[in-house]
């Protein structure tokens, strides 16, 4: 038998094996138990990382308008796809949406990734998300 520990994908390959020729008695539970949970953190960290950079993008796009170009227009209209990709796929996401710990922990990402990558200090952006969501994914916004 695979070991969890030395090698998961084998491990993984295996457990899927067992599970196709219903030796259920080989099964390791505990380990795929956590797989299984991990797989739905992924899905959370997807998600995240996504609207951060959204919004990243979207900071940049508002507070140096003068640098705007293609490129940037293309990531915010990518990343507001592949958002609205992933909640159609996964619609129990929507939770982490509402919920205002998690967006303002996203806020604090954006932050971050934005003073990085524009030169400009926090003070310079505001302290809460000054948008909706729904402003934030919708084709039609462009922060001015």
């Amino acid at each position: 038998m695979q070991n969890y520990e030395n090698d998961v994908i084998a491990w993984a390959n295996e457990q899927a094996a067992f599970i196709r020729a219903g030796r259920f008695d080989l099964l390791d539970i505990e380990h795929i138990a956590d797989e299984i949970e991990d797989v739905g953190k992924s899905e959370k960290r997807e998600l995240r990382s996504r609207i951060a950079v959204l919004l990243t993008h979207l900071l940049k796009w508002q507070f140096q308008p003068e640098r705007r170009g293609n490129s940037w227009q293309r990531t915010i209209k990518t990343q507001r796809k592949e958002i609205a990709a992933h909640i159609t796929n996964t619609p129990s996401l929507k939770a982490e949406i509402s919920n205002q710990d998690w967006w303002e922990s996203v806020w604090a990402d954006t932050l971050i990734i934005a003073t990085k990558e524009t030169g400009l200090n926090f003070d310079d952006f505001p302290e809460e998300c000054p948008w909706e969501y729904q402003d934030v994914v919708n084709p039609e916004f462009w922060p001015n």
